[in-house]
């Protein structure tokens, strides 16, 4: 299992939440955050407003679920976002004790 966290542009979310839906993939936690890339952020700001998603999926869907998120995002212009790949011990469904991927969705 891998955690796919991704921080992107504020107005990307609908499109990429839609995207990674029409995969099968539709857990996912996301909330508001401000952040700078290495262009430090756009004067007057210091930082911008941007959006951070989190998904935990199996190892045989990062890829895709990756490619759906840049694919989804890309603008071709600083401050498209990053995407990160965590590994993941376990996971456990806490409504009836499923573990590692049976877990996930």
């Amino acid at each position: 299992m891998k955690k796919v966290e991704a921080v992107i542009r504020s107005r990307d979310f609908d499109r990429v939440k839609g995207a990674l839906k029409q995969l099968g993939i539709v857990p996912l936690t996301a909330y508001p955050v401000q952040g700078r890339g290495v262009q430090g952020g756009v004067p007057p700001y210091d930082l911008l407003p941007k959006m951070k998603l989190e998904v935990v999926v199996r190892d045989e869907d990062v890829e895709k679920v990756v490619e759906s998120i840049v694919r989804n995002a890309r603008s071709g212009t600083p401050g498209d976002g990053k995407v990160f790949i965590i590994p993941v011990e376990d996971a456990v469904r806490i409504r009836t004790g499923e573990r590692g991927n049976e877990a996930l969705y």
